[in-house]
């Protein structure tokens, strides 16, 4: 990949700053899900990133070139890949925490290398499976209890997310450099915000109560985690690679275990935190591996 050392340095600090605000958010997403259904959660947060980046291109002049048409593809994919991951994730911190949503989420990152190498038709190396191996069991100590052999309902739709997300990076990583990180950055989140909002009315009970705490949810994580930091992850991915995307962000679950123990007091088990450490563990065997050429 053509870019200095120094440009991707920056960029990957500026991953690892938005992998920080995504953990801190889980605990913020699951109390505001009190108060509003998944999908207009969604919908709303969406939006209103969707907007607050038109109109950010727009007082930049950069709109016109963020529309262009050699982004509308590739965005539809990210923003479908995006509106998968989302949806799961958000529907189920609905029955789990926010700390193992977060961990389970992490998976993407040893997801990403065999989907490429299912996508790019290529042999997952031995440091790939024994990742896989080790995060799956990480995963069963975390999320299953220890007399029966049944995930919780959260669980599973958060696995789903994280094989959503794992797409999404290699959508990004595959297009970023051929749409431009503006246009895919925007068209992406149109996507997602019509989609959401298409749905919510009939794909469940909508239901909105406004509270302080919701609206406080809607705008940090639309302004915050979805405006900015999606408009950041698709910049960076033009100077370093998916892989090493993916083992930032494996460090999303310390921010969300951090953030749901200050604010919840939630503590794990000493298995369920042994489960996570494996899990961790994993990812990083599969993002660490030998590079074929040394």
């Amino acid at each position: 990949m053509a870019t200095s050392n120094r440009t991707q340095t920056l960029a990957e600090i500026s991953l690892i700053g938005v992998t920080i605000v995504w953990g801190a958010t889980f605990t913020l997403v699951k109390s505001a899900l009190n108060d509003a259904s998944t999908l207009l959660f969604l919908a709303l947060r969406f939006s209103l990133a969707t907007i607050a980046l038109a109109v950010a291109f727009h007082w930049r002049g950069l709109l016109s070139g963020a529309c262009r048409r050699s982004a509308v593809g590739p965005g539809t994919i990210a923003g479908l890949c995006l509106f998968v991951a989302y949806f799961f994730q958000t529907l189920g911190l609905r029955y789990t925490t926010p700390s193992k949503s977060a961990f389970l989420t992490s998976l993407c990152a040893a997801l990403v290398p065999l989907l490429a190498g299912f996508v790019y038709q290529a042999v997952p190396r031995p440091a790939e499976v024994l990742g896989v191996a080790v995060a799956l069991t990480g995963m069963a100590l975390l999320t299953l209890p220890s007399a029966r052999f049944v995930f919780n309902r959260g669980d599973l739709l958060t696995l789903i997310c994280a094989l959503a997300f794992a797409a999404h990076i290699l959508a990004v990583g595959r297009f970023s450099l051929a749409a431009g990180f503006e246009g895919l950055s925007l068209v992406q989140l149109v996507v997602v915000a019509a989609l959401a909002s298409a749905s919510f009315s009939w794909a469940e009970a909508p239901r909105v109560r406004w509270t302080p705490l919701l609206a406080a949810a809607v705008g940090v994580t639309g302004i915050l985690c979805t405006a900015i930091a999606f408009t950041v992850q698709v910049w960076a991915q033009q100077h370093t690679t998916a892989n090493r995307t993916a083992l930032i962000f494996a460090l999303e679950p310390v921010s969300a275990l951090a953030t749901s123990y200050l604010v919840e007091g939630e503590i794990l088990s000493l298995r369920a935190g042994l489960g996570a450490i494996l899990i961790l563990a994993g990812v990083l065997t599969v993002e660490l591996k030998p590079d074929r050429r040394s």
